[in-house]
């Protein structure tokens, strides 16, 4: 009966240990964001809705706080209408801010 007491205070240690690294994890996956594929914003991707500034502080916002949980999606993998539907749950899980989530927004809809 000892060794199965044992045994469990084991199994429970490996178990709590298991769990903390998970939480204690999160999202830092240590994923190298492929980012060759992202457009780079420039002053002909300005909108009436967007600055280039918007722009270029969103991608650098996707690539390093979307870009730590996950492979990034290329802006034209989704239409700008999927983009604005799809960002503010990943933000709110990433953390961001309202503004920075607009600026992911903007940058990925190419300021749509």
């Amino acid at each position: 009966m000892k060794m199965n007491s044992v045994i469990g205070r084991f199994l429970q240690s490996v178990l709590v240990v298991a769990i903390l690294a998970v939480l204690f994890a999160g999202c830092s996956k240590n994923l190298t964001a492929n980012t060759d594929a992202l457009y780079v914003p420039t002053t002909s991707d300005v909108t009436a809705s967007a600055t280039l500034t918007d722009l270029q502080a969103g991608r650098s916002i996707f690539i390093n706080s979307c870009g730590r949980c996950h492979n990034l999606y290329s802006p034209e993998s989704y239409s700008a209408s999927n983009w604005k539907s799809i960002v503010p749950g990943m933000a709110s899980m990433a953390g961001l801010t309202t503004v920075q989530a607009s600026q992911v927004t903007k940058y990925v809809s190419r300021g749509k």
